[in-house]
């Protein structure tokens, strides 16, 4: 079983735990789901969110209040209006959890949520189970174009150079320093080289490099495997990694782990996590005034590639968007650059000279 079967496998087994608790009504639903290849994380993020939308039923609802989720009727979503919908959206704004943990949500936030609560509405109106669909009479709250945060070529070499050379850490991070600097030099690399998302460089194996063609196999988001090309820069740093850091790792990997491209100092696959957490380490150590994630060096990545094509298809097809208009609305302001420059170029038609 590779990493993308068994994430699956745990995202199923975290689905069917939370249907014991959901409304019996949404296991068809989410039967529905996993008949349109829906990919298992989406399926679980829309459970998570679906639970939270009842447990604010059962806290407002006088009717269901002393009634177990599980056992909400179907009749619920037409006893609900408009109104019901929006007061559920600005309770998203600020509330705390069953561990007095305070969350807020964004207009991010709230869209998501309440298209978790659309597709499930629109399945079962369209079934027929339902008569009325509340969550179709509101707009989707309005989303601000986010400026890209991107590194230039300074940061770039500053970042790199905090992997490799451990400087601005404390004598405890050196010691540990010592043991991965080949390894997150290689992370580092790859996702400025290549704009992967971090999901799909844990997810790599040792298998899926191919120095030959200087390419990974990568798996994308809903399962399609795609063939990511790298430059000399990367390969050097993936094979400094495996010829004088990765043996350590494996001789210890832990079972189930042992393929795994990139390891832990736990001896098992690097998670996500653990990459967020090295990317902040190193950008605070090379002293980058900026909020720096792995998919901040994805957009990087997708900066510069746009910068030096001015192909949004080609940019959209190496950082796996299905769409290219995902790829055009997040490189609007490198849009707006190359207009800038069109209309100094055009300048020149009235040069006299």
């Amino acid at each position: 079983m590779d990493y993308t079967e068994q994430i699956n496998l745990e995202n199923k087994r975290k689905l069917q735990i939370l249907l014991q608790e959901l409304p019996k009504f949404c296991k068809d639903y989410f039967r529905y789901l996993d008949t349109r290849n829906t990919a298992s994380r989406t399926r679980l993020a829309y459970a998570y969110d679906l639970r939270l939308f009842f447990q604010f039923i059962k806290e407002n609802n006088p009717v269901y209040k002393n009634i177990s989720m599980h056992d909400i009727p179907i009749a619920l979503l037409d006893q609900l209006n408009s109104t019901d919908i929006e007061e559920y959206l600005a309770y998203l704004s600020f509330y705390e959890n069953k561990d007095g943990t305070e969350i807020s949500n964004g207009e991010k936030g709230k869209s998501r949520k309440l298209s978790a609560l659309r597709t499930m509405y629109r399945y079962f109106f369209k079934k027929e189970f339902i008569q009325t669909n509340a969550p179709s009479m509101i707009e989707t709250p309005k989303k601000h174009k986010d400026n890209i945060i991107h590194l230039d070529k300074d940061e770039v070499a500053d970042l790199v150079n905090a992997a490799e050379t451990g400087q601005m850490m404390s004598k405890k991070q050196l010691s540990l320093h010592e043991k991965t600097k080949y390894r997150d030099t290689a992370i580092l690399t790859l996702l400025l080289g290549t704009g992967v998302r971090v999901s799909e460089l844990v997810g790599l194996d040792v298998k899926d490099v191919n120095f030959k063609y200087n390419c990974i196999r990568v798996v994308r988001k809903g399962g399609n495997e795609s063939t990511v090309y790298f430059g000399d820069e990367v390969a050097a740093a993936l094979k400094e990694y495996l010829e004088l850091e990765r043996e350590h790792f494996e001789k210890k990997a832990q079972e189930g782990s042992e393929n795994a491209l990139f390891l832990s100092l736990k001896y098992g696959r690097l998670t996500t996590r653990a990459v967020e957490m090295l990317v902040k380490k190193y950008s605070n150590a090379a002293s980058i005034n900026k909020k720096i994630t792995p998919h901040k060096l994805r957009s990087t990545y997708g900066t510069n590639l746009y910068k030096e094509t001015g192909d949004i298809y080609l940019v959209a097809d190496a950082l796996g968007h299905k769409s290219v208009e995902t790829t055009r609305q997040h490189y609007a302001a490198t849009d707006d650059e190359r207009r800038k420059l069109a209309g100094k170029f055009s300048g020149s038609i009235f040069d006299r000279k």
